[in-house]
């Protein structure tokens, strides 16, 4: 009896975006992606995409995961490019390096920011709709119809806070304190800033990440350092 030859069905070609269909799935939910900014990451060498005969960019899969990975680094973390390129090295070579600054890079991370409504915040983050009424008063937390997780973080260490009885008009001062960082942040881009390509606006903002970072570090040590006295 001759057997039946099976058809082989051929493995489908993976499906390859072009930068503009890059940016209209990533541009939803990071606002500040454009083309001059997937170059920087590119010659930052953060993601390599394929390249067509003529030259153009493809991004796989895999790139698109690794564009989010890094976007939500920066605007959920504040991680400088080049820790988060320190990072993906590490990981590509098959280790499980951790984040600086406790982030952990769980694989939901890859995914898209969670989005809550107010009465959603109040109960994940255990609070009263006082508290995030102060909160937003003090200028805390953004008043908006939907939180992401960075609101959720804030309103849950004001709730721990409040049990020991510090209270958001308290922090009050922390928004002016960012307001003058903000400003020495400003100072130090005005040369890059001031020049109006895209590439020099991507540069301006990866910069004043880096810088933010610094000023972290030293905000961190200062308080390590002023904690350490209520040991002796």
């Amino acid at each position: 009896m001759v057997g039946v030859a099976r058809q082989v069905r051929p493995t489908p070609a993976p499906v390859l975006l072009s930068i503009g269909q890059v940016l209209a799935k990533l541009s939803p939910e990071f606002g500040d992606l454009t083309p001059s900014k997937l170059r920087f990451l590119e010659e930052r060498k953060l993601v390599a995409p394929a390249r067509t005969a003529s030259g153009y960019r493809k991004f796989s899969s895999a790139d698109m995961e690794r564009l989010r990975f890094v976007l939500t680094m920066q605007r959920d973390h504040y991680l400088p490019l080049k820790v988060i390129r320190g990072y993906l090295e590490e990981m590509d070579a098959g280790r499980t390096p951790e984040l600086p600054g406790g982030a952990v890079a769980a694989p939901s991370m890859l995914s898209a920011e969670r989005k809550l409504t107010r009465d959603e915040l109040i109960r994940e983050a255990g609070a009263s709709p006082m508290l995030l009424g102060d909160a937003i008063s003090s200028s805390l937390i953004v008043a908006s119809d939907v939180f992401g997780e960075d609101s959720l973080a804030v309103l849950r260490s004001l709730v721990e806070l409040q049990r020991s009885g510090i209270e958001p008009r308290h922090l009050r001062g922390f928004r002016a304190a960012a307001e003058r960082e903000l400003g020495l942040i400003e100072s130090a881009l005005m040369p890059v800033s001031r020049r109006k390509d895209a590439s020099s606006r991507a540069r301006a903002a990866e910069m004043a990440r880096e810088i933010a970072g610094q000023l972290e570090i030293v905000r961190s040590s200062i308080i390590r350092s002023a904690l350490s006295r209520l040991d002796s």
